[in-house]
């Protein structure tokens, strides 16, 4: 009987091991950077959607991982949490970026969920790193107007307008695809949006559906 507990013990201990080294294919933070708890529960929480057996989107979530997450907060909208992808897997994350919403949500309850690529901005004295011609992708301008593009997924951005005020400071107005407006709650996450975008490029915007 001690041998079969002792047996049983082992499978169990050697089944937390391999949960662990799985999850932590699921993150792959910059070099020297230490994993928050966040971090790893995020991680994890994708882990476990890939292997849940009513799981749609395993196939696309097999190569999938993060670089971190990050909470950010909404004012009395609550919280929203930032989930961090490297761009070369980006591309397989657009396509179930809806899914893997909706999954993620259910994991964090009360937390709105935003899913953004990892993108470098190179400055003008990009020569100085080797590179001949600055990429249109690389700019500020250009990354600023892809991460609008990402937190918003899979709703698309239909119009933008800038607002300039007496003071000079300006408020960029985003409008959303208005037949997405009834789509899982996309209108209770407009402030996230805009707190997200805030947090992430230092820029005011305001999200809206156009009005009739």
């Amino acid at each position: 009987l001690a041998q079969a507990y002792g047996s049983r013990n082992c499978r169990q201990r050697l089944g937390l091991v391999a949960i662990m080294l799985n999850t932590r294919k699921k993150l792959v933070k910059e070099k020297g950077a230490i994993p928050t708890e966040l971090d790893q529960e995020v991680a994890k929480a994708i882990f476990d959607i890939e292997v849940s057996p009513s799981c749609d989107i395993k196939a696309e979530l097999k190569d999938v991982y993060i670089s971190g997450a990050k909470d950010v907060e909404v004012g009395k909208a609550g919280m929203a949490m930032v989930v961090h992808f490297p761009f070369r897997v980006w591309k397989v994350v657009k396509k179930i970026q809806g899914r893997l919403i909706r999954e993620l949500e259910k994991k964090f309850n009360r937390k709105h969920v935003v899913l953004v690529a990892n993108r470098t901005i190179l400055d003008k004295n990009f020569r100085r790193k080797g590179l001949k011609v600055r990429p249109r992708s690389r700019t500020l301008t250009a990354v600023h107007e892809s991460i609008l593009e990402d937190l918003v997924g899979p709703t698309e951005i239909v119009g933008k307008r800038t607002r300039i005020s007496l003071d000079g400071s300006k408020l960029l107005k985003i409008i959303l695809d208005p037949k997405d407006k009834d789509k899982e709650n996309i209108e209770s996450k407009l402030p996230a949006f805009a707190a997200v975008y805030k947090k992430l490029t230092n820029k005011e915007a305001q999200f809206m559906f156009p009005t009739v």
